[in-house]
């Protein structure tokens, strides 16, 4: 992929930075690799996030990529998990096998979050 290609992602992960709510926006790769994006400058990641955040990353790309029930099923929107500190939310980029990964307050409505995703990030593959 290209330099510019990433500044794309870096400036869509920004603007999900954002948010009042977001904690995390980055786009991963099919080895689990963040690519672009980061934690917002402001926050302190909670204790030991970034090596959990890592392994989740590495865990997310390798489920989302997958295809096996897209013709029964149709194609992964996003997958999202809610835990008591934050909401952990992946939404794939089929044609390009990137992920976009987000961590968030435990108070975000993850349907709001993912209209947002799709209104930031539409138009990208």
């Amino acid at each position: 992929m290209s330099e510019t290609n990433y500044e794309i992602y870096e400036d869509k992960c920004q603007k999900m930075l954002d948010e009042d709510e977001i904690r995390f926006a980055g786009i991963i790769n099919d080895d689990g690799i963040l690519v672009s994006g980061g934690f917002k400058k402001d926050i302190t990641p909670l204790e030991s996030d970034e090596a959990k955040l890592k392994s989740f990353m590495e865990f997310v790309s390798k489920v989302t990529i997958r295809k096996e029930y897209d013709e029964s099923l149709g194609p992964i929107n996003y997958l999202a998990a809610r835990r008591d500190k934050a909401v952990l939310v992946s939404f794939p980029f089929p044609v390009s096998k990137f992920v976009l990964l987000i961590s968030a307050n435990p108070s975000v409505d993850i349907e709001q979050l993912a209209a947002k995703v799709v209104d930031i990030f539409s138009g990208v593959k």
